[in-house]
């Protein structure tokens, strides 16, 4: 009997020990937050007296042995001690692992935000030319664009733009079908978003070049 409560007395200063160590290495509450502190320790020992049956169920005969037998003492006592930090290594593991999938996550998020910021800016104008407006056949006659207030090349490149095979038209393109050179090309293109008849979105690949519901208006009236 007086073995068996000095076991006890054992697993409880080395389970309160281990807690104390978790509670130093692990804790990221202040050194004064005395209940932390208590969690740790009552765990530890929690975890200390389980030390008994996971031998008895692998069959050994430590803690018999132990009586009487310093070395085979001690090597229980280092048992009951790693048992009582393993916490520490459990739950050391679990939260790196979890801020780990956390911040992949958060990045996963901000990149796909992105890009649907992306792929809506560049639908946006899309989106409102294939967009009926109730108002645009009420005030069509009123507000129809003059053809007059476009000159040979305007309206070339306007044509260009509307007729092109792609929606979004780069610069590049733009000049060689319209056998224009850049400098003109860019002046044009800024002269007719100014008239609202042509606008431009920054996408993944660069600045892009679309025609409006008026450009198209313009278009129809000048065929």
């Amino acid at each position: 009997m007086g073995y068996f409560t000095s076991l006890v007395f054992i697993m409880i200063v080395v389970g309160a020990a281990g807690g104390v160590i978790n509670y130093y290495t692990v804790s990221n509450k202040p050194l004064g937050d005395f209940s932390q502190l208590v969690r740790f320790i009552f765990l530890g020992i929690g975890v200390t007296f389980l030390v008994p049956f996971v031998l008895s169920v692998f069959g050994s005969t430590l803690i018999v042995a132990s009586e009487g037998n310093p070395a085979n003492l001690l090597n229980y006592v280092a048992i009951c001690l790693a048992v009582a930090i393993i916490p520490r290594f459990f739950v050391t593991s679990v939260s790196d692992n979890v801020m780990a999938e956390a911040k992949l996550t958060s990045d996963k998020v901000d990149l796909l935000q992105y890009q649907l910021r992306q792929l809506q800016e560049e639908l946006l104008p899309l989106i409102d030319t294939e967009t009926e407006d109730d108002s645009l056949a009420e005030a069509g006659a009123v507000n129809a664009p003059n053809p007059d207030e476009l000159d040979s090349t305007s309206s070339k490149v306007l044509k260009t733009l509307g007729c092109g095979r792609f929606i979004y038209r780069s610069l590049t393109g733009l000049c060689q079908e319209a056998d224009t050179d850049e400098s003109t090309m860019v002046k044009t293109l800024s002269f007719l978003t100014l008239k609202s008849l042509a606008g431009k979105v920054g996408g993944r690949k660069g600045v892009r070049w679309y025609i409006t519901e008026r450009g198209r208006k313009l278009i129809e009236v000048n065929a």
